[in-house]
């Protein structure tokens, strides 16, 4: 089942995930990319060791590049997988921060998708 990628746009304009793939070294930003294509490939039937389900609708796309943890949270709304925070981490959960800031970017974009949904050049 191919799905559509899109990314979590803040009020302002600003796109989180993508702002800060732009600041990682083009390793770990080419393996974000590939995790994105898998998703975008095989939906909801993505599983390990690629992606995980969190609970609460919430997903992760995950990769290690040494001892870093990459995590990309996302939701599916609808046809679309909806790319919402980025997580970094050395152990093997995220951060709680991380969930929270996710769940609230899922509520935000749910209530509004227009307005939340990044429209912006993706590499």
């Amino acid at each position: 089942m191919v799905v559509q990628a899109a990314f979590y746009r803040e009020e302002n304009g600003s796109c989180p995930v993508l702002e800060f793939l732009d600041r990682e070294p083009a390793k770990a930003r080419q393996s974000a990319y590939a995790r994105i294509a898998l998703l975008r490939e095989h939906g909801h039937s993505l599983r390990r060791p690629y992606a995980e389900n969190l609970g609460g609708g919430l997903y992760e796309l995950r990769w290690h590049l040494g001892r870093v943890q990459y995590r990309i949270l996302y939701f599916f709304h609808g046809e679309t997988a909806v790319v919402l925070v980025h997580a970094l981490t050395k152990e093997a959960t995220i951060p709680a921060a991380d969930l929270k800031r996710a769940l609230g970017r899922k509520r935000l974009f749910e209530s509004n998708p227009a307005k939340h949904t990044y429209r912006g050049e993706i590499a």
